[in-house]
């Protein structure tokens, strides 16, 4: 897997948001594959920061329902937690 398979996407929410202020943390979206290892790398590679902790978990799906009585469920994923060097910091705009 390279880099962007790895990455999907920064997630910007309101917790985000105040965890990226106040401890220089970022949340990605990452592939359920993907290690703590390749996770570092990946962000190191694509954002040219440094990145001292990754924190991982599984998230599972939920249950929608569309306009019918069955209901369906989005697709588990992968959240990682990454804490970057003082100093350093993700573009998000």
């Amino acid at each position: 897997m390279n880099s962007f398979d790895i990455i999907k996407t920064v997630r910007l929410t309101e917790k985000g948001t105040i965890q990226a202020e106040k401890g220089n943390a970022y949340t990605v979206v990452a592939d359920r594959r993907a290690t703590k290892l390749q996770i570092r790398r990946a962000v190191q590679e694509l954002f040219k920061v440094k990145v001292l902790r990754v924190n991982t978990m599984h998230v599972g799906g939920k249950a929608r329902r569309k306009n019918t009585k069955h209901a369906g469920f989005t697709s588990d994923w992968k959240k990682a937690i990454v804490t970057l060097k003082a100093g350093d910091k993700i573009s998000l705009t």
